[in-house]
């Protein structure tokens, strides 16, 4: 990667802030002297990190590692700032015990933290240990950056405390809206069209369990294939929010919803025990997985991929996960439509995302500036600018061959596999974009020419998943994004946990007719006595006290 002057303009305006002001590096060379020059750090900074592993992640090639890596490399000889992980955590639960142990201990935390947790947010901000940041958002943070944190306020509404701000969003975006998934092949063999309505898909469902779609003579496949083991609504796949929303409109299983003023909780609202009436209805009749009360969302795409399932539901990007279907299964084709309807019509709602976790900074910390020098150039994958205006890394997630920019990886120079997914070695965990719901994918279907990296990141995806992401667009109206992202609340500490459980194994009894239907107005009853009134109580209190001081105006955002 060649350095390009879009760096060095970036580098030499925050070079400008700091004229004259030497830099101390916080990371292990404590003692060095440092100074942005020529938008390079010299000599080099340490910025430490902490990091979460996930399913994708510590996928290196070339030799490479955690902290020598592609972009570890670029990193230190453009910016001249070293990347390194100090606290490296596996799963979700291992890596906040991990922060948790570093909180109450005595060793030095990282400089940057990504959190994931509302409620380990709030253990950090009162241990005294987390940098407050208000100025420092309003003082470093690059204007292009503003620009996106000024269209999401509520992502900072946990990381704030008597007016200050100990945090903030991780790459705020309006993520993607799910679609419906359907066995094309299996629709076209018994003269289906696909459901737009609640009564259409309960005939779909229907005619893929019983009417032998795959032709060999088995009662072997069944129509709707998700996940019931951690809830009813994962918001990204495996999900069976639709049904519940067809029933319940803007209120969620799971989630809260600002109504009026007023956030209610959408598992005891109107609706869901038709919602579960049908599901359990279906389940007897064998048009559901079997075992959805035990299959986590990722686990429940295994019968689709294995071709025993005509319909399942998730964002556009799911398709790359099951779309092994089309080579198992001869035949099989699939393709992307739009959620049902509501019973009375409207659309049916979907839960949203604005952000990947929150950043946090050791209390010590005192080098934001280039923190925001280095978060900001990743910034250009999405904007399609700069030393990453295909990609980040030649050859890893995008190649040029022939004077062709290609993202198919089997055509690299050097061919590999898959594509690396670099953003994965960041300390983002995941590429930062500003397509939000796939605007990308949108405009190309509207004739827009792929004459940048993104549009033509986006022009490489599969037709299926493209199609997705217009969908996504075209409906993005319907995303819902949680009124109640602060830190548990008081009586939420000593009951969410059991109210949650209760209300999985509740809703799941239901499904498979252990419990009789009514049982769900009895657990509406208890969810108040047993918290439920407290909690909606104290969760309307957070929301009342939220917006008392404009943190926004503060930081500099408005």
């Amino acid at each position: 990667m060649k350095k390009t002057s879009a760096i060095i303009t970036t580098a030499l305006l925050l070079a400008g802030l700091l004229a004259g002001c030497g830099s101390k590096n916080n990371g292990s060379d404590a003692a060095t002297e440092s100074t942005l020059k020529d938008g390079k750090y010299d000599p080099p900074i340490t910025i430490t990190i902490s990091k979460q592993q996930d399913e994708n992640a510590g996928k290196y090639i070339n030799g490479e590692s955690l902290n020598n890596n592609v972009m570890t490399q670029w990193g230190e000889e453009n910016l001249g700032i070293k990347i390194e992980t100090t606290l490296l955590g596996g799963d979700w639960s291992q890596y906040n015990t991990k922060l948790r142990l570093g909180l109450t201990g005595t060793e030095q935390l990282p400089d940057v933290m990504p959190v994931y947790d509302t409620a380990l947010l709030n253990d950090m901000i009162q241990s005294g240990r987390v940098k407050e940041i208000t100025e420092d958002i309003k003082k470093y943070m690059p204007d292009r950056l503003k620009e996106i944190y000024k269209q999401f306020p509520t992502t900072f509404t946990p990381v704030v405390q008597d007016g200050k701000v100990y945090g903030m969003a991780i790459s705020p975006n309006l993520t993607e809206g799910e679609v419906m998934l359907i066995r094309q092949d299996w629709l076209d063999k018994l003269n289906l069209k696909a459901p737009t309505n609640i009564d259409e898909f309960e005939k779909v469902i229907a005619a893929f369990t019983n009417d032998d779609p795959d032709g060999n003579g088995k009662k072997d496949t069944y129509g709707f294939d998700f996940s019931g083991k951690d809830g009813y609504n994962t918001g990204w796949v495996s999900d069976a929010v639709m049904i519940f929303s067809a029933y319940t409109g803007k209120h969620l299983p799971g989630k809260w919803l600002e109504e009026d003023g007023k956030l209610t909780y959408g598992s005891v609202a109107d609706g869901n025990k038709e919602a579960l009436a049908k599901l359990r209805d279906w389940y007897s009749k064998g048009y559901l997985n079997k075992e959805l009360a035990t299959k986590a969302a990722w686990d429940a795409l295994a019968d689709f991929t294995e071709g025993k399932a005509g319909i399942i539901i998730g964002r556009p990007w799911l398709y790359g996960s099951i779309k092994d279907v089309e080579k198992n299964v001869k035949g099989a084709k699939v393709n992307a439509y739009p959620t049902i309807n509501a019973i009375n019509g409207d659309k049916t709602y979907q839960s949203a995302q604005l952000n990947d976790g929150v950043f946090m900074f050791n209390k010590d910390f005192n080098n934001m500036e280039a923190f925001f020098l280095y978060y900001d150039k990743l910034y250009d994958v999405a904007f399609g600018t700069g030393d990453f205006k295909y990609g980040y890394a030649q050859g890893y997630d995008y190649d040029i061959v022939n004077d062709q920019v290609t993202f198919d990886s089997k055509k690299f120079n050097n061919p590999i596999d898959e594509v690396q997914g670099v953003g994965k070695m960041l300390f983002t965990k995941n590429t930062p974009s500003v397509d939000g719901t796939g605007k990308s994918f949108y405009d190309l279907a509207n004739g827009s020419k792929a004459d940048n990296g993104v549009l033509m990141r986006s022009d490489a995806a599969d037709q299926t998943t493209k199609d997705g992401y217009v969908i996504s667009y075209e409906n993005r109206d319907v995303l819902l994004p949680d009124a109640f992202n602060g830190a548990p609340t008081k009586t939420m500490q000593t009951s969410w946990a059991q109210l949650q459980t209760t209300e999985i194994e509740m809703f799941t009894k239901i499904i498979y007719s252990n419990e009789p239907l009514e049982a769900y107005d009895d657990f509406v009853k208890k969810w108040y006595e047993k918290g439920g009134t407290q909690i909606t109580d104290e969760v309307n209190d957070w929301y009342v006290n939220a917006s008392k001081i404009d943190v926004m105006a503060n930081m500099g955002l408005k």
